[in-house]
C-alpha cells in the first residue's frame, strides 16, 4: 500500500510545500527516452545542474548498493527515486531497481518521474512496483500547443510527428494520472513553462490534471536549451502570473531546484553525488533515444 500523503508531505522535498528539511536520492537507470521534448537535451556529464543529466547510468544492482552507501553518509535521505535521464516507463530498469531497494530499504518513499506516454497502459505495474508518489510532466494539455514543445513520440515502435503524436502523449497521460490516482498513490504534475509557448495555457493544464486526480502542482521555469535555446525564459512576474493560475484548482509546489537525475541529499543545503557516483560501479554507456 502506497505511504499516506500526509506521511510524504513531512517526508517528500518535492511534495512538502515549506522546502527540504529531508533528502532524496535520485538513482541514473533508465537512458532511453521515447519522446522528442524540444527543450530536453539529455546528457552524461559532472558539471550540468539540470533534469534530463547523470554522471553515467547504472545497473539495479549498483543502484541498490549506492542507496545503502547514501544512507550512511546521509541519514536525511528519506526518498529513493528515479527520474531519468531518461524516461522511467521506457524501459524496466526503474522496476528492477525498486524491486531491490524495497527489499533492502522499505522505509523508504518510492518516487517515480516519467512523461506519462506510457502510463496509462503501465499503470498497473506501477501499483505493483509499490511506487508511493508520481510526478508527471504535462507540458500541454491542447495538441496544437504540445506539438510545438515536442517533435515526436516513439509509441509502439513508431515515430509519431507532431499534432498526432501530441495527441497520444496526452490522452495517455490523463488516463494514467486517473489510474495512478485511484490506486491512492500521490501524484505531481511537473510543467515547463515557456511563456511563448504554453505561458498562456497554465490554468487550463492545473483544471484538467486537478481533475485527473493529480495531488500538486509544479511550475518549472524553462531553461533554454536544445531547439528552444534561443526562447527566453519565464520572468519572475510571467511565473507568478501562472502560479495563480494555477492555484484556483491544485496545491502549489513552489521549492523545485532543477535536479539531475543523479541527485542526492537535501535540496538546497547538502549535496552529496559526487561521493555515491564513483567509476567503481558497473557504467551502462547505452544512451538511445527510444
Amino acid at each position: 500500500m502506497a505511504k499516506s500523503f500526509s506521511e510524504i508531505e513531512q517526508n517528500h522535498p518535492c511534495f512538502g510545500r515549506h522546502g527540504a528539511s529531508t533528502g532524496r536520492i535520485h538513482l541514473p537507470v533508465c537512458p532511453g527516452c521515447n519522446i522528442s521534448c524540444r527543450f530536453c537535451e539529455r546528457s552524461l556529464n559532472d558539471w550540468e545542474n539540470r533534469p534530463g543529466v547523470a554522471s553515467k547510468v547504472l545497473s539495479p544492482e549498483s543502484a541498490a548498493e549506492i542507496v545503502g552507501k547514501a544512507l550512511e553518509i546521509s541519514p536525511d535521505i528519506k526518498v529513493c527515486g528515479i527520474a531519468g535521464p531518461g524516461d522511467t516507463l521506457a524501459g524496466n530498469g526503474a522496476f528492477e531497481t525498486f524491486r531491490l531497494v524495497e527489499q533492502k530499504f522499505p522505509q523508504l518513499i518510492k518516487c517515480m518521474s516519467t512523461n506519462g506516454l506510457l502510463l496509462s497502459e503501465r499503470a498497473d505495474e506501477v501499483i505493483r512496483a509499490g511506487v508511493d508518489t508520481l510526478t508527471v510532466t504535462v507540458n500541454a494539455v491542447s495538441p496544437e500547443i504540445e506539438a510545438r514543445l515536442n517533435d515526436y513520440i516513439i509509441y509502439h515502435g513508431k515515430k509519431i510527428w507532431g499534432i498526432e503524436g501530441a495527441e497520444i502523449l496526452i490522452k495517455n497521460q490523463i488516463e494514467g494520472i486517473k489510474k495512478i490516482a485511484a490506486a491512492g498513490i500521490t501524484v505531481k504534475v511537473n510543467t515547463v513553462l515557456v511563456p511563448e509557448i504554453n505561458g498562456g495555457h497554465i490554468e487550463q493544464i492545473a483544471r484538467t490534471v486537478a481533475e485527473a486526480g493529480a495531488d500538486i502542482y509544479n511550475i518549472i521555469p524553462l531553461i533554454p536549451n536544445a531547439k528552444l535555446r534561443d526562447f527566453a525564459p519565464p520572468t519572475c512576474v510571467e511565473i507568478e502570473n501562472a502560479r495563480k493560475a494555477a492555484g484556483q484548482y491544485i496545491d502549489l509546489f513552489l521549492h523545485c531546484n532543477h535536479c539531475r537525475a543523479d541527485a542526492a541529499g537535501v535540496p538546497g543545503k547538502s549535496e552529496i553525488s559526487h561521493l555515491l557516483y564513483s567509476r567503481s560501479f558497473r557504467v551502462q554507456e547505452t544512451f538511445s533515444h527510444g
